[in-house]
């Protein structure tokens, strides 16, 4: 079903014969200009790693890392389409959904994959996340 809002960005949720979700939409449509946020990492504009050993001091930093490289671009967190979701331990997946949940609308969640992995750049980070949206 296509659930397409004021701008132009069609989410699908759970598309027939598609398992169901939790946090995300399985496809997400738009046309027009796209940006590529790189993987944002648990860094403040110093460069001084937030929230060491705080899962939900980390991602919150890495929203709103998203959020100002999304600006800079000329696009909000609304128009994320696809998210990619580094955790280094999936016990912080709860603490990304909190997080997710204060800057993306719940009832409009973009597509998402989320990659359990071993490691990140600085073993201090437990998450990365980057971002497609459109403008």
């Amino acid at each position: 079903m296509d659930d397409k809002d004021q701008s132009g960005i069609a989410h699908y949720e759970r598309p027939e014969g598609l398992p169901p979700v939790n946090g995300y939409s399985h496809a997400v449509a738009f046309t027009g200009r796209m940006v590529a946020v790189s993987g944002q990492v648990p860094l403040d504009a110093d460069g001084t790693l937030v929230g060491e050993d705080d899962a939900e001091a980390q991602i919150r930093q890495v929203f709103v890392n998203l959020v100002a490289a999304l600006a800079a671009a000329g696009a909000t967190p609304d128009r994320i389409v696809k998210l990619t979701v580094f955790l280094t331990d999936l016990a912080d997946l709860a603490a990304f959904r909190r997080v997710r949940d204060e800057f993306l609308a719940p009832q409009r969640l973009p597509a998402c994959s989320l990659v359990r992995v071993a490691g990140l750049v600085n073993p201090a980070f437990r998450v990365e996340i980057d971002a497609l949206a459109a403008i």
